[in-house]
């Protein structure tokens, strides 16, 4: 509707400011989460990412990210959303670095057509990394026996409260490198012949904006408001999209269900969200933050 008013205003009475369309996907990647622990995946930012790219008139989408990875499917879920609509669209990608853009939150950032990122933003991280805990020992100690009955030899790999076996850790690594040579061909793909010829590349290891400039795994420095204004105009505005709210103003999931908390809800997400706020928290540890 306001594509049809804008095109039967006259030249003249048209308002000469640029409105950009701005995401904002901050957070650890994870299938899964909830309203008291929201994660980034492609159900959660779907939503999002569709009303950004049909926004009216805009010429470009810019997407802040601050994500220190996480699931490296959904990485390249929202990842292919986002270049999937911005060919539907035709839409220029800018992507923002904040503080940290790497591993999948990496893999994400190179849906851009553009990353820009502060010189002191972490980026890179272009690896596969797979932890968990192990417990034989302490079995043992408090006299717990461990009994797993399979149907099937490989059921039961790398099973935490059982020693660790060699072939079971050469076939998880095995399956590493073939997640690991996806997410390096998808960069090579994007950033093509912009990055540099260095052996620590595609190792794992992350490095500041400013060195990731040099590396070629951003494309500039800078800020979103200044960067946005200085190629589009002083007028330029920057709209933050956000999910739909309800009749009483509380925010609605982004399949339009109703964000009401309920006292079962607290107690499980409490007693369910233990592990998952560990691992969320050694995402962000690891690039001191």
């Amino acid at each position: 509707m306001r594509r049809i008013f804008r095109r039967l205003t006259p030249k003249s009475m048209r308002s000469d400011a640029v409105t950009i369309p701005v995401i904002r996907l901050h957070g650890a990647i994870m299938s899964g989460g909830g309203q008291f622990r929201p994660y980034l995946s492609l159900a959660s930012t779907a939503g999002l990412i569709e009303k950004a790219f049909a926004f009216p008139d805009a010429p470009a989408v810019a997407i802040s990210i601050n994500s220190p990875g996480g699931s490296p499917v959904q990485s390249r879920l929202i990842y292919k959303r986002i270049r999937d609509l911005a060919a539907e669209h035709n839409r220029k990608v800018l992507v923002f670095v904040e503080d940290v853009a790497a591993s999948g939150g990496y893999m994400i950032a190179v849906a851009g057509d553009e990353i820009i990122a502060d010189p002191s933003s972490i980026v890179g991280s272009i690896g596969v990394v797979s932890a968990s805990f192990g417990f034989p020992e302490l079995m043992k100690k408090i006299g717990v026996e461990r009994r797993v009955h399979t149907a099937g030899q490989n059921k039961a790999v790398l099973d935490p409260f059982r020693p660790e076996k060699k072939e079971d850790v050469e076939r998880l690594k095995a399956l590493q490198l073939e997640v690991h040579d996806t997410f390096i061909d998808l960069v090579k793909e994007r950033r093509g012949t912009k990055l540099s010829d260095d052996p620590d590349l595609f190792t794992g290891l992350f490095w500041t904006g400013k060195r990731g400039l040099a590396l070629g795994l951003v494309d500039a420095l800078g800020d979103m408001r200044a960067v946005l204004k200085d190629r589009y105009g002083a007028k330029t505005r920057l709209k933050l999209i956000t999910p739909p709210r309800g009749l009483f103003g509380r925010g609605l999931g982004f399949f339009g269900s109703n964000s009401g908390f309920s006292a079962p809800d607290i107690a499980q997400a409490a007693a369910g969200g233990l592990i998952d706020a560990a691992e969320e928290r050694a995402l962000w540890s690891r690039f001191g933050l």
